[in-house]
């Protein structure tokens, strides 16, 4: 069968077992031995157990569930509340004022957590009461919690880089390090609009009641000393060429276990909790991980990829329409598939025809990653939208409405990357 006719095909098909409530990977191995009977005479049961193996045994891998357990481990601290009350103080002269713990509370919490769906629960259990509380207006509470929290997919540690970095064979470590500017950058782009927002809507902000003395500002400071220090070892290791990913993520799990026992919020039957966490999640990422490589190998055996690269020269398509087609892509992916499905189901096709038009597999992977960070905000299968929506109590279509206006400010950090590629590729250039 012609690749570029097989291709469509196979597409449908995935597309009616996905809306037919199948598993993501168990679709995804359906369709890989449907495409191996139809393509070759290769037999299946000896492919799709060596496949898998090859997928989940390498070392580099590790470091995934000892990142997402470390997340599960902090989620059960009281980081949230040592976040809120030591940031708080810091960002009360600011446009915005207290809304501003959303955006820098994920920050921080994404760079030692690397889960979306975590950092967005762990701050906003504290976060969301107090801003209500104190007479925030609750949609851009909201707002830029369920925005600010998909920078654990962006920030370092990550486990979306992970799952790209074993999926197209890119460094992990480069990976992390790319992405440490553009997640700065949209850190930066939603602060602004909260700034905005405030300074265009005062009568929407609460009076100022609480002035704090310097000196009672930093004595608050002493509350982020656990977390600076388990970032400074996690990412800190890294950039320092000290340890590979799954060295720092075995220090961040010493670590956050040290934290959570300190705090008080680590107890046998929370230990218990965050170990069966991570196992769930890892278990599930993985089958998807072993699936989609499946899946990539029918693809090779069929021709797609090589065939889809030819196609894109034959019509000279340069990188930028290229990647607001891509664009275009995820965000409808985004509207029915979770991030780590997306990128393990497109990867085998779009990072041929990237590297066909001459784009940088180190910076796709970081542009990738950003535009499912906006497809975790896109209804009706956002995922943050999902967690914010069971810490508020508000429908979806509230939170997706509140969620709006950020959306907005993350397709302009995807157009400044584009644009200004070096926010990405410049600090790996540095420490190569």
């Amino acid at each position: 069968m012609d690749p570029i006719t097989f291709s469509p095909f196979l597409g449908v098909l995935l597309l009616l077992f996905l809306g037919g409530g199948i598993w993501v990977a168990v679709s995804l191995l359906l369709i890989s031995i449907i495409g191996m009977w139809s393509v070759t005479s290769a037999p299946v049961t000896l492919v799709m157990p060596q496949t898998y193996w090859s997928a989940l045994s390498g070392w580099t891998l590790t470091a995934l569930p000892l990142f997402v357990w470390m997340g599960e481990i902090l989620f059960r601290s009281r980081l949230s509340d040592d976040l809120f009350q030591g940031l708080a103080p810091w960002v009360t002269r600011l446009p915005g004022r207290l809304l501003h713990v959303n955006v820098l509370g994920c920050g921080v919490f994404a760079a030692v957590s690397g889960s979306s769906a975590a950092t967005a629960a762990t701050v906003g259990r504290m976060s969301l009461p107090e801003l209500k509380a104190r007479g925030y207006d609750e949609r851009i509470s909201v707002g830029s919690l369920a925005a600010s929290g998909t920078l654990g997919l962006l920030i370092p540690p990550s486990i979306m880089m992970i799952v790209y970095g074993v999926s197209a064979n890119v460094s992990i470590g480069r990976l992390f390090i790319a992405g440490v500017f553009p997640g700065l950058m949209l850190m930066a782009l939603l602060m602004g609009y909260i700034a905005i927002w405030a300074l265009l809507h005062p009568g929407k902000m609460p009076a100022l009641v609480e002035r704090m003395t310097w000196r009672e500002r930093l004595y608050r400071l002493r509350l982020l000393l656990p977390v600076v220090f388990l970032i400074v070892a996690v990412i800190g290791s890294i950039y320092g060429g000290y340890a590979t990913p799954t060295e720092a993520a075995s220090l961040g799990v010493a670590g956050s276990l040290i934290i959570a026992f300190v705090s008080g919020g680590m107890d046998r039957v929370a230990f218990r909790e965050s170990l069966y966490g991570a196992t769930r999640t890892s278990c599930m990422i993985g089958f998807i991980i072993g699936s989609a490589a499946f899946l990539t190998s029918v693809m090779g055996y069929s021709g797609i990829p090589r065939a889809l690269a030819n196609l894109i020269n034959s019509y000279g398509l340069t990188a930028y329409p290229l990647l607001a087609a891509l664009t275009l892509l995820f965000l409808i992916l985004g509207c029915f598939l979770d991030g780590i499905s997306i990128i393990v189901l497109t990867i085998s096709i779009v990072l041929p025809m990237a590297q066909a038009a001459g784009i940088d597999p180190l910076w796709f992977g970081v542009y990738m990653v950003l535009v499912v960070e906006i497809a975790q905000i896109t209804p009706p299968v956002g995922f943050n939208l999902f967690v914010v929506q069971l810490l508020t109590g508000r429908n979806i279509f509230y939170v997706a409405k509140a969620t709006a206006p950020f959306f907005v400010m993350m397709l302009i950090g995807v157009a400044i990357l584009i644009t200004f590629p070096a926010i990405a590729t410049w600090l790996p250039a540095q420490m190569m």
